[in-house]
């Protein structure tokens, strides 16, 4: 069976999205990865601007590869402009260099039909304006999110330095339903490793901005729809206990 191409564009200090991606991809599509530039000097809103203002380019930069999917590993950056424009904008790139292109947050929006649920649960490890902004996209792509659980690095808001451990852990303390949908938001945050522990014992369907990236990605590559699993990994953890 052929392969498929994936490019991944991705904030230049991102440490999560390619390694957790390569391995949600596995071996049914190669990864191509272009990161955006390192702009000094300017705050997080405005380095979130300039990623949606530079997509094209972006795009641009993958040459004459060829490509059978294409995915814009940030949500941070779409928060700031909403789910509708987030869809549009995403097909008008798509027409334009003819791939299939989404963000982040569109491959999880579409997770979300797939999985047909309404409300959830937001683990953030945003600053709280960002958080913010993350609710109202959400609540206006006619979701609701139920309860937000920051998670914090050693006390503070970081979410490229948060431990799967630490992840865990603050997920673990918020006591969440045993049947709920939990939404881990930021392609930057590590959290395969974190899932396992989580999603033994309960029933829950844990989705993270990754997790929906690759699935996304992978559905559009290989030309077949791929179905959720409602805990990745699950079958795996039942193998090692029984």
């Amino acid at each position: 069976m052929s392969r498929g191409r994936v490019g991944v564009l991705v904030p230049p200090a991102n440490p999560a999205a390619e390694p957790e991606l390569a391995r949600l991809l596995g071996s049914r599509a190669d990864m191509h990865v272009s990161r955006f530039p390192v702009r000094p000097g300017y705050s997080l809103a405005e380095r979130l601007e300039m990623y949606n203002a530079t997509l094209p380019d972006m795009i641009r930069s993958f040459g004459g590869l060829r490509l059978d999917a294409l995915v814009m590993a940030c949500s941070g950056s779409r928060y700031l402009i909403g789910p509708e424009q987030d869809r549009y904008r995403c097909e008008e790139l798509s027409k334009e260099f003819g791939v299939p292109f989404a963000s982040a947050t569109l491959a999880t929006w579409e997770a979300f039909e797939h999985v047909g649920t309404h409300d959830f649960i937001l683990v953030s490890p945003y600053q709280p304006w960002l958080t913010e902004l993350a609710e109202r996209f959400w609540a206006e792509a006619g979701l609701i999110v139920t309860k937000v659980v920051p998670v914090f690095a050693k006390g503070r808001t970081s979410p490229y330095d948060v431990t799967p451990a630490e992840l865990v852990r603050q997920v673990e303390e918020a006591d969440l339903p045993h049947d709920a949908v939990v939404l881990f938001s930021g392609t930057g945050m590590a959290t395969l490793p974190a899932l396992g522990s989580l999603g033994t014992g309960n029933d829950r369907i844990l989705l993270t901005s990754n997790l929906c990236s690759a699935w996304w990605a992978l559905s559009q590559a290989t030309g077949q729809p791929l179905t959720l699993s409602r805990v990745p990994h699950r079958r795996a953890a039942q193998r090692q206990h029984s």
